[in-house]
Parts: C-alpha cells; structure tokens; sequence
C-alpha cells in the first residue's frame, strides 16, 4: 500500500487553499462563514474549519482579531504576494535560483507562448524605463 505525500509545508492543501479563497474573498472571516463558504464542495465539521484556520495561523498565513468571543481571521497578505514568495521558492529549489530556467521550462511545456513572453517582456521594460519593443 502507497503511503500518501505529505505537501511541502508551505504550500497549501486542498482544503487550506479552500479556507484561504475564501478568506481572501471576504476580506475577513469567521469560521463559520468559511466553513459555509465551503459547504458546497467541502462540507466539514465546525471543529475541522476551526483546525485548519489555525493550521494556516500557525503557518503564517493568518492572524485574527477577537469581537466578543469569536475570532475574525485575515490573510497576512493578498494572493499575488503569497504567489511571487511561492514562485521565488520554486526558482530557488528547481532552477538554481535562474528566473530565466523557469521562464524557458514554461516555454518548453507549452504553459506560455512566445506572444506572452513578448508581452512580459514589454511589461518590463516599461517598468525598468527601457520603453517597449520596436
């Protein structure tokens, strides 16, 4: 029998990306408003929504303030901040810390074309103050 893979620590599992969408929706949650959120797909136990939010606090991705006796939590940053910190990891541990290895690898397995990476490209050097492509 296969034993299961555990995920690496600091991506999300299935159902914490759940949690996270749909605290990252609604700005701030409690947790029965995610567990509700997550009732059509994930119907869990109050006590199960309750671990997981502090699974993902303890993880760092969390924090929560108290109102009354019920805790509200937040995301400690949007989702394209925790996207750009997941993508940096991924360079570091899969393509030697080059950027350029992954953009190629992207390439090569047909995740962009070369229009997008034209596209980027332009985007950056508007940013970099290099003006567009001629």
């Amino acid at each position: 029998m296969r034993r299961a893979q555990k995920s690496p620590r600091n991506l999300f599992s299935e159902l914490e990306y759940a949690v996270m969408s749909s605290i990252w929706r609604r700005r701030s949650a409690t947790a029965e408003q995610v567990r509700e959120d997550l009732a059509p797909a994930h119907p869990l136990k109050d006590s199960t929504v309750r671990t997981l939010l502090g699974r993902l606090e303890e993880k760092g991705h969390l924090k929560h303030e108290v109102d009354g006796r019920t805790y509200v939590y937040s995301s400690i940053e949007p989702p394209q901040k925790f996207a750009v910190r997941a993508v940096k990891q991924i360079i570091e541990r899969f393509c030697g810390g080059s950027a350029e290895q992954l953009l190629a690898g992207l390439v090569d397995q047909e995740v962009v074309d070369a229009a997008q990476l034209r596209r980027l490209a332009d985007e950056i050097a508007k940013r970099s103050g290099g003006g567009g492509r001629k």
